[in-house]
């Protein structure tokens, strides 16, 4: 074989993807992080969402208004860590906690399995984990790319998420009976620390190629700051006001369907055990789906046609989805709403979102990006939980839920659209010289 055939189907390859040669590295070593973080996420998600129905699904929204006070408590503590650290160890140090969280639970969980304030505490513990871990790493990715390079690797990296959330219920399934629960939760922890240690090559990766922006702001010293820095920048900037606002309407549309997926299941199906099946079967499907999705779609739609795409599209279609469950409230209709709704959201509206923060201040990239991803968004799960219990019961019928939702992803649409043209107007004004 000719010695250049190597080259050029490497040529091919980059020219397909939209990856220059020199990144090709970091975007393996991003969908790493992405895929040990989220394949030990996802090893451990369906048990969380029995946890839920078994609770009671009139008890729901408790369980998320409990996430969200225990995310008000976590966000100051994050706000220190953020103040104190190097930025470049902010996602060390806070994985390592996580991990001997996991570790903690385990050992509750071999001393006293079925002890049912232990599982509700790790029903709550595991909302909380995972948006501020998966809101770190993608801090991460906007720290150390350039808007340019957001909109070609962002998806391609969150490719590996995708693959992680694929892997993780098939090993938890496999893995579950013979080392348990206890096993799931250890085994996760080691996997977090490997996604702490993927995370560190990329800033080495950064400092090998730094940034101009990076002579003002650099990696090696703490962002300073108060630890609610985060929530009164927010207060401060329109734009991050703007991205707070999707994320709530996000939330909300997200948890209508949520409790509709939780009343359709528990009556379809009311055997636990084949309740986990059908999450777990729903996940497989969403994440193959949104792997395609992300390798070979995102990156060219961002590019071609903008942030504003990515975040306009998903919101559109849910509209037609909640009138579609408003005419037709049965599970198979509701499976497929809900897999668009995750498959878009995943392959779409999440890296763009992440895009938006690529123009923003290194402090915004962390503690006000955070505050927005756990506190804003959770603070949204818990307004829409109790929105839609109180709709459920008052109207007796979850038709007038689903037409409030059609008319609150519109809205969700609107901001998406006034975004992506702050954005813009932002990385015009704000492009960095890329070395």
């Amino acid at each position: 074989m000719d010695s250049a055939t190597p080259r050029i189907e490497r040529t091919r390859l980059t020219g397909l993807l939209k990856v220059e040669r020199e990144e090709a590295p970091v975007v393996a070593v991003g969908a790493a992080m992405f895929f040990l973080l989220f394949t030990g996420y996802f090893m451990l998600r369906p048990v969380r969402e029995t946890m839920g129905i078994a609770g009671g699904i009139e008890n729901l929204q408790w369980l998320f208004t409990g996430t969200f006070v225990a995310t008000l408590v976590a966000l100051p503590v994050f706000g220190w860590i953020a103040s104190k650290v190097r930025r470049r160890h902010i996602l060390a140090w806070t994985f390592a906690f996580f991990a001997l969280n996991l570790l903690g639970f385990a050992a509750g969980f071999v001393r006293d399995p079925d002890n049912v304030w232990m599982a509700r505490t790790f029903y709550v513990w595991l909302s909380v984990f995972n948006l501020l871990a998966i809101s770190l790493a993608w801090s991460v990715l906007a720290d150390l790319l350039a808007a340019s390079q957001a909109k070609r690797l962002f998806a391609m990296i969150a490719g590996g998420a995708s693959l992680g959330g694929l892997t993780g219920p098939i090993l938890g399934t496999l893995l579950v009976a013979p080392i348990g629960h206890a096993g799931l939760l250890v085994l996760a922890a080691a996997l977090l620390t490997l996604s702490a240690a993927a995370a560190m090559w990329l800033h080495r990766w950064r400092d090998r190629n730094p940034l101009p922006s990076e002579e003002i702001a650099p990696r090696s010293e703490p962002l300073g700051g108060h630890p609610l820095a985060g929530a009164t920048a927010v207060l401060r900037s329109g734009y991050l006001a703007g991205i707070a606002l999707f994320v709530i309407l996000l939330a909300i549309v997200s948890t209508f369907l949520y409790f509709e997926q939780a009343r359709l299941v528990a009556e379809t199906f009311p055997d636990r055990t084949r309740q986990t099946q059908v999450f777990g079967m729903i996940d497989t499907f969403v994440q193959t789906c949104t792997i395609l999705i992300q390798i070979f779609l995102t990156g060219r739609i961002a590019d071609r046609f903008g942030i504003g795409t990515l975040l306009v599209a998903v919101p559109l279609v849910m509209a037609a989805g909640f009138l579609w469950l408003a005419f037709a409230p049965v599970f198979a209709v509701l499976a497929v709403v809900m897999i668009t709704r995750r498959v878009g959201e995943y392959a779409l509206v999440r890296p763009g979102r992440e895009m938006l923060y690529t123009v923003a201040e290194p402090e915004e990239k962390y503690k006000a990006k955070n505050f927005i991803d756990t506190v804003v968004y959770r603070g949204g799960d818990a307004v829409g939980g109790w929105v839609k219990r109180g709709l459920d019961v008052l109207a007796e019928h979850p038709a007038l839920a689903m037409l409030i939702g059609a008319a609150i992803a519109l809205g969700w649409a609107a901001t998406g659209a006034w975004l992506g043209r702050q954005e813009r107007q932002r990385e015009g004004f704000y492009r960095p010289v890329e070395h």
